[in-house]
């Protein structure tokens, strides 16, 4: 088994610019994840969001997380459990409008930095598109427009706590899933692992990295590219020792964003493309209720209903 791709960012702008962008177009085409290290958001700043997010589940979350494991009766389950996970989260809405704001619970030190974080992750979302359209022989910027719709692209946090399980035979951490959106960035615990992706049907370890950023695909960039960069099946396992710190943070396409193969994607011989045309909104809606399955009948779905597709034009970005 290859080595799991790790990305130095800062190779970009040397002459060793050709191999790195070969690596990331491997990663892409191969394994739907990659990790970045030298991503220009400094060490000191992401010890600050690990710390301060780690704070903030003590304090707020984790005594919440014993009541529900006790009111569910987890610890002493006895048979697998495919309905929940084992994991503590809350949402962090950033675009098209932030709801930081309203966010119970959640101290300004921690709101501050937060906010912080997310333009720094949407600078290294949209850095990344681009780096992807090159690679692709799309025009610079051809992903972020698509992305846009009408109102800019949706950007959100996911922060979740995995803490430890009694039954990690039992309960997974987060069930096996693709990502439905565009470009997913991950700021992971380094000392404890559990996060692993589907390759070549075999589970592998993502390897927890100080300071970097896991970088993973979602079902729409899957389709954009017309099946040439895949949206990879992955899952948490739980641990019986430590708790695991996960910031995945996701930069979609906007509600009425219109998503489709790249016409300069789809072969000329092919006498129909074979990734569907939708509106990322009725992906979403269909995704909610069947995350946990394959994503080969969503794509089905939406090419049966997608003659009824009315386009939305991309709006220019400055």
């Amino acid at each position: 088994m290859a080595n799991f791709p790790v990305v130095d960012m800062s190779k970009l702008n040397t002459e060793e610019r050709v191999a790195t962008m070969e690596l990331i177009k491997d990663a892409c085409e191969n394994w739907g994840f990659f990790e970045l290290v030298n991503h220009e958001i400094s060490t000191e700043f992401m010890d600050t969001v690990e710390r301060l997010t780690k704070e903030h589940y003590k304090r707020f979350m984790e005594q919440r997380f014993k009541e529900m494991v006790a009111t569910k009766g987890l610890e002493t389950v006895q048979s697998e459990i495919d309905d929940l996970d084992w994991e503590s989260t809350f949402f962090l809405r950033h675009l098209p409008s932030s709801n930081i704001s309203e966010v119970p619970d959640l101290d300004e030190d921690y709101r501050k930095v937060m906010k912080e974080f997310a333009v720094k992750l949407e600078k290294l979302a949209e850095n990344l598109l681009d780096l992807l359209c090159e690679n692709l022989g799309l025009e610079k910027g051809y992903l972020k427009k698509v992305f846009y719709g009408s109102k800019g692209p949706n950007f959100g946090t996911k922060v979740s706590n995995y803490p430890p399980c009694p039954k990690p035979d039992l309960i997974k951490g987060l069930r096996a899933h693709t990502d439905a959106g565009g470009i997913i960035l991950l700021f992971q615990d380094d000392k404890v692992s559990g996060l692993q992706l589907l390759k070549d049907d075999q589970w592998i370890d993502v390897p927890p990295m100080r300071h970097s950023i896991v970088v993973n695909l979602g079902d729409q960039l899957e389709v954009i590219t017309n099946g040439k960069y895949k949206s990879v099946m992955h899952r948490v396992i739980a641990q019986t020792d430590g708790a695991r710190m996960s910031l995945a943070s996701f930069y979609n396409p906007g509600d009425d964003a219109v998503i489709s193969p790249a016409p300069s994607l789809v072969k000329e011989d092919e006498t129909s493309q074979v990734y569907p045309k939708f509106v990322f909104e009725d992906y979403m809606k269909l995704y909610l209720g069947v995350k946990f399955q394959a994503k080969e009948p969503r794509f089905e779905v939406m090419k049966a209903r997608s003659s009824s597709v009315v386009e939305v034009g991309p709006v220019a970005t400055v």
